[in-house]
């Protein structure tokens, strides 16, 4: 059971407006190396972190999205009468939770934008700008691109455009940095966006959220790590590390887990 005051935290809702943490851990990587469904991911967590009341929109995206597949997969291709009026009642559902969110995220984006890239200038000591961009999966108004996709979405049984299908572009300079980076640039796009993050959920709910770095620096070269070190935020930060803490960390407490033992 969790509480908040004392009182049962029954909805999710309340836990996400209590308890904030932006998390570093060496899997991040995938954020940029990884497929679309990594970024978008990580811009709906963001979103949610930033403003609670966006939590139902990406699960009421999900449901609509089961149940419009279950229909196009039991239509087996062919639209009916009857299947044309339920997915006419699923797509107006559809159409406006996807615009909602779609608005979000592009808000979303914009903000990120600028405190993601003068974080990795920081970091790298660059001079190239890092761009973050929201591609959409479908050009001009979602309703008339969803009708213009059915038939092709009752061929393939699935629904073919929509936010589940957009993605986050990461630019530097004219370098994708999906594709076109070395591992390490890479890590520090990465490490870009999660304090990109951290700055504008601060902004948005007036406080700074838990930073958690788990075994974040074991694969930062020199230079990062000495960087990471000095723009890490103010605010209350775990760190783990299996080897020995950085340079320039003074921690107020340390605590040693051996032989399963915590001293």
């Amino acid at each position: 059971m969790v509480q908040r005051n004392r009182q049962r935290v029954t909805r999710s809702r309340e836990l996400l407006e209590t308890s904030r943490a932006t998390v570093f851990s060496p899997d991040d990587l995938s954020l940029v190396k990884g497929g679309p469904l990594e970024r978008r991911h990580y811009l709906d967590d963001v979103l949610v972190a930033a403003t609670p009341k966006h939590a139902p929109l990406r699960q009421n995206l999900d449901r609509i999205l089961r149940q419009r597949g279950v229909l196009l997969r039991q239509a087996g291709g062919r639209l009916t009468p009857e299947v044309e009026a339920t997915l006419d009642v699923w797509d107006q559902q559809l159409v406006v939770v996807s615009n909602e969110l779609t608005t979000a995220r592009q808000q979303l984006v914009a903000d990120l934008d600028q405190p993601t890239s003068a974080a990795f200038q920081r970091l790298t000591k660059l001079h190239d700008k890092l761009t973050l961009t929201y591609e959409q999966s479908y050009r001009g108004d979602f309703a008339d691109a969803l009708e213009a996709s059915r038939g092709e979405d009752l061929k393939r049984q699935t629904t073919n455009v929509g936010p589940h299908r957009d993605e986050l572009a990461i630019m530097l300079g004219d370098l994708d940095a999906r594709s076109r980076l070395s591992q390490g640039r890479q890590r520090a796009v990465t490490l870009a966006l999660r304090l990109g993050a951290h700055e504008v959920v601060t902004t948005h709910v007036g406080s700074r959220p838990l930073l958690l770095l788990d075994d974040a620096f074991s694969e930062l070269d020199v230079a990062t790590t000495s960087a990471l070190v000095e723009e890490l935020p103010d605010g209350q930060a775990i760190l783990t590390t299996a080897g020995v803490l950085p340079e320039g960390l003074s921690p107020a407490m340390t605590r040693h887990l051996a032989d399963g033992a915590l001293r």
